[in-house]
């Protein structure tokens, strides 16, 4: 890693490969926290310098989570605030575009919860997949507002994210049902919605979330079981606005199954996608702070929001 990168942000960038930091909101408030300490303690003399340094830490961070959009899009934020003409002018640009940003953050999940209340009634039942506290948003703005919901919880393999989920739902005093991944088409009859979370939206209104997702959409539908997204505007991938394709990241197999094992069975080729795309056919609302969309119509938000495209101010001039 690049020598000028400060120790903090290399180890947020390693709590973040290693999923230790986890979840587009969570991850964002990392990225934009750890550009704030390069910031202050840069030693640099010279306005170039203290840019190139920004820069660096930012690409250290970006190279962490490919799929993660909520990375990029906080590092836009914080970086493209930077336009004063002396290091210390440049030092406070960046603490101020972070506080900024993470007390946008702050509010947003609290919006964002409160649109997806509105669409859960007294006594539903959810279904979710993997770990999204902007799903678990809606859930808690639901049950503060008196009514009673209940969830069945995926386990959501190879790391059992769903054990979280169920975790935090039983903090809330929501009844859980934890099911193994392959049992969801079983239990879709009991669901009144499946709620999950995105790590990113495209322009068209397919949504990239955990391994899993799309298949899950596909049976609701099925089923006639509406599939609501939580996605804070955070996680809209700007770049699908000018054709850019997301990025699915592929995670070490030795998640699945160690390397010993593998041998043992006679060293099948093992691959271990992090997330899938779900088309926008198969997703009924896309619930965001600024309200609830059709997925078709995520790409006029998207154009509000970022324009027609975007800029990498993490690169090298």
């Amino acid at each position: 890693m690049d020598e000028r990168v400060h120790p903090e942000v290399r180890r947020v960038a390693e709590d973040i490969d290693t999923m230790e930091v986890r979840g587009a909101a969570t991850i964002a408030d990392a990225v934009a926290r750890a550009l704030r300490t390069q910031a202050e303690e840069s030693d640099a003399t010279d306005p170039e310098t203290f840019r190139a340094e920004l820069r660096a830490a930012a690409r250290a961070l970006h190279e962490t989570r490919p799929t993660a959009v909520s990375l990029p899009n906080a590092l836009r934020y914080v970086l493209r605030g930077m336009s004063s003409t002396t290091v210390e002018g440049l030092q406070r640009d960046v603490v101020q575009s972070s506080e900024e940003f993470c007390q946008r953050l702050d509010r947003a999940q609290t919006d964002l919860g409160k649109v997806g209340a509105n669409r859960l009634r007294d006594g539903d039942v959810i279904m979710t997949h993997c770990h999204s506290t902007d799903a678990l948003a809606c859930v808690e703005a639901a049950v503060e507002q008196g009514k009673h919901i209940e969830a069945i919880v995926k386990e959501t393999r190879p790391r059992n994210q769903g054990h979280i989920t169920a975790e935090e739902l039983a903090d809330m005093g929501v009844p859980v049902t934890l099911i193994v991944d392959s049992a969801a088409r079983r239990y879709l009859n009991d669901v009144d919605h499946v709620l999950v979370g995105a790590d990113a939206v495209a322009a068209d209104g397919s949504v990239i979330n955990k391994i899993g997702t799309s298949g899950l959409a596909v049976n609701a539908r099925d089923r006639g079981t509406p599939i609501m997204v939580a996605s804070q505007t955070l996680k809209l991938h700007p770049g699908t606005l000018t054709g850019h394709t997301v990025d699915i990241e592929m995670r070490d197999t030795e998640e699945i199954i160690d390397e010993s094992r593998r041998e043992e069975i006679g060293s099948p080729k093992v691959v271990n996608p992090a997330f899938d795309v779900t088309p926008p056919r198969y997703v009924d609302a896309i619930v965001t702070e600024r309200g609830q969309f059709p997925p078709e119509s995520i790409v006029t938000l998207m154009r509000e929001l970022f324009g027609e495209g975007t800029s990498e101010p993490w690169a090298e001039p």
